[in-house]
């Protein structure tokens, strides 16, 4: 017999009591402390005739967030008082309720003992007792017609269910079982429809949440297998009963959109018999009027195809394989609809790796934990659903599946297998290992040396890296980064200026030489720029392939267990790029110009400038030639 809990009282009746709530414990009821400790405080105002019943009652439902009626709170004061103020009592030996604390008898309820019954206080004429008997029979009547009532409903419902599950394919009517047609039938029929041929029954876990989930921007994604097409051909189905209703799946090309067709023709016209599709238009027609329209975008400029149109769902499967995020916020431009019963919807599904995988990451994955929603910098609620090889029964149970996963090379293997968005497909610095490389800030000695490398970039990014040497064994860590576009060169300079005014000196540093060179105008360049503003700077070597050599072998993981590279974790942009950035097509000496790569360029310059450990002494003995001095005293330059 299971234990009940102190507190817990039992269930009489339909009717909830206020504070308290269901519980697993068949039959029984668990305390809300907060609102019993409310409800007590009021019935002693009310008692103490502090406050009506009305206002008490308002009090109570605005205090606690459960509505409750001045009579229902009328009810508990017509109780036994030491039910409700037992504080207020005192009990014998078998724990009765005796007496109050001020030795008065508790008061009973009913007719006191000294008065007597008067007949005409409690005789009724037999037309009355006549009436009160027609009254309660009624009162019967009318629940006994509710139950029929709503028995009625239910078998109606399951009629209609069993009707939709047994009819055959080319019936013209839907075919789809909602969770929630389920939940209103009994446990027997449910099983039932669960053991019949049932055309997609989506798997438990993270598949269900996916289908469920109610955030506008949602990504289904990780190892392979998990079951993210079926998920995204069955999603759009939610409102192909309505007639304004329009939905838009995509993939990166042809071929790949060919096989989602192919499995929409084996799930569509069974879940909606009379479903039509049109090959040329690559688009679906519903009985309803309601439309899923297939197309591809292998380039950003094939997105203003879909210019002036208007969706209701959009989706996207495997968009890490879109370079940049530019299509996909164009096309939730698109989303809306004319129809206030439908909500818009933006859905993806992706594995790790690809072109576009570290925007996908940025946007759906760094900002909050796994299955967390949301709210994105354009205000559209989002959530990141994890997927894995284990969701998916029929792939998982024979384990030929994950052993074909297993025998990838292990980039491959980390993304597909185990779901890991920290490493990149085709990824330059296959070394980079957070464990190793990325460390939590603490304070830097005074006396080790201070370096900086500057990429400059106006409709790019422009990027500053801050590092330092460990005198101790001449580890390079980079403590601070700035990565934004958009700046001039004063405006560089200044910033760099500000943020270096936690620095006990300021910080020598070199720039990209293209940040010096004169492009036709009479002003200073970059460079003059920041060395007007006071920056010591120099022109980096921009050697390449040297630079790129270099960076691998500072990742390098010594036998002291320490690589010669480390990064604050305050510095996310050079982190995603050292992780994601990946090799050139044309020379696989060298990493892929047109990804992201001014962090990395910013890196490569740094390093590049041969930072070495500087003895304290010697920089104190020659801090007089470092004194900055222009070399035009009319410009600063």
């Amino acid at each position: 017999m299971t234990d009940i809990p102190k507190g817990y009282i039992k269930k009489k009746g339909y009717v909830v009591p206020f504070g308290y709530k269901l519980t697993t414990i068949e039959g029984y009821l668990a305390p809300i402390p907060l609102q019993l400790d409310e409800l007590h405080k009021q019935l002693q105002r009310v008692y103490n005739k502090e406050s009506s019943l009305r206002e008490a009652a308002l009090l109570l439902s605005e205090k606690t967030g459960r509505k409750i009626s001045h009579v229902a709170l009328k009810g508990y004061l017509d109780k036994d008082l030491w039910l409700i103020f037992p504080e207020e009592y005192v009990t014998d030996a078998n724990g009765k309720f005796v007496l109050t604390k001020s030795g008065n008898p508790k008061k009973k309820s009913g007719r006191p003992k000294s008065t007597t019954q008067t007949k005409a206080q409690y005789t009724y004429s037999a037309k009355h007792k006549r009436k009160i008997a027609l009254a309660k029979k009624q009162r019967e009547v009318k629940k006994a017609a509710d139950r029929v009532r709503q028995q009625k409903e239910r078998l109606a419902k399951e009629k209609e269910l069993i009707a939709k599950v047994e009819a055959p394919p080319s019936a013209k009517k839907s075919k789809v079982v909602s969770t929630d047609e389920l939940a209103i039938t009994t446990p027997t029929l449910q099983e039932a429809i669960k053991d019949s041929k049932v055309i997609f029954h989506a798997n438990e876990g993270p598949q269900t949440d996916f289908l469920a989930a109610g955030e506008k921007d949602v990504l289904y994604g990780g190892a392979a297998g998990g079951g993210k097409s079926y998920a995204m051909l069955v999603d759009p189905l939610r409102y192909a009963h309505k007639k304004a209703h329009r939905a838009l799946i995509l993939r990166r090309s042809m071929p790949e959109l060919r096989e989602m067709i192919d499995k929409s023709r084996e799930l569509y016209p069974l879940a909606f018999p009379g479903a039509k599709f049109r090959e040329v238009e690559k688009l679906w027609n519903f009985p309803s009027g309601a439309k899923v329209e297939f197309g591809f975008l292998e380039r950003d400029a094939d997105v203003y195809r879909y210019q002036g149109q208007a969706y209701s769902w959009i989706g996207f499967d495997e968009i890490t394989h879109l370079p940049t995020e530019f299509s996909w916020n164009y096309l939730a431009s698109r989303l809306r609809t004319t129809d206030s019963d439908i909500q818009t919807y933006l859905r993806c599904t992706a594995n790790p790796g690809g072109v576009g995988s570290h925007w996908v990451k940025k946007r759906y994955i760094e900002p909050a934990e796994y299955n967390t929603s949301f709210k994105g910098s354009d205000g559209l609620s989002r959530k990141f659903i994890p997927a894995k090889l284990a969701d998916n029964p029929y792939l998982a149970e024979d384990g030929v599946y994950e052993q074909m996963l297993s025998s990838l090379p292990p980039t491959q293997r980390r993304q597909l297998l185990e779901g890991n968005w920290d490493v990149a497909e085709g990824a330059a610095f296959t070394e980079f290992e957070p464990q190793y490389h990325i460390i939590p800030p603490f304070e830097i000695p005074i006396a080790w040396e201070r370096v900086k490398g500057i990429d400059y970039g106006y409709a790019s990014e422009s990027c500053c890296l801050w590092g330092t040497l460990d005198t101790n064994d001449g580890t390079l860590i980079i403590y601070r980064e700035l990565y934004q576009k958009g700046l001039t060169g004063v405006d560089l300079g200044s910033i760099i200026t500000e943020m270096e005014l936690q620095d006990p000196f300021s910080v020598p540093g070199v720039l990209d030489t293209a940040a010096w060179s004169k492009t036709g105008t009479t002003g200073p360049t970059v460079g003059e720029s920041l060395v007007r503003e006071g920056h010591k700077l120099r022109r980096a070597d921009k050697n390449r392939i040297q630079g790129k050599i270099q960076i691998h072998e500072y990742l390098k993981v010594r036998e002291s267990g320490r690589p010669k590279l480390q990064i604050f974790n305050t510095c996310p942009n050079l982190i995603r790029e050292l992780q994601s950035i990946p090799l050139s097509k044309t020379n696989p000496e060298d990493v892929d110009t047109h990804a992201s790569d001014h962090a990395y360029d910013a890196l490569r310059y740094m390093i590049m400038s041969r930072p070495r450990v500087a003895n304290p002494y010697e920089r104190l003995r020659d801090f007089k030639r470092e004194i900055y001095t222009p070399s035009d005293s009319t410009f600063g330059y």
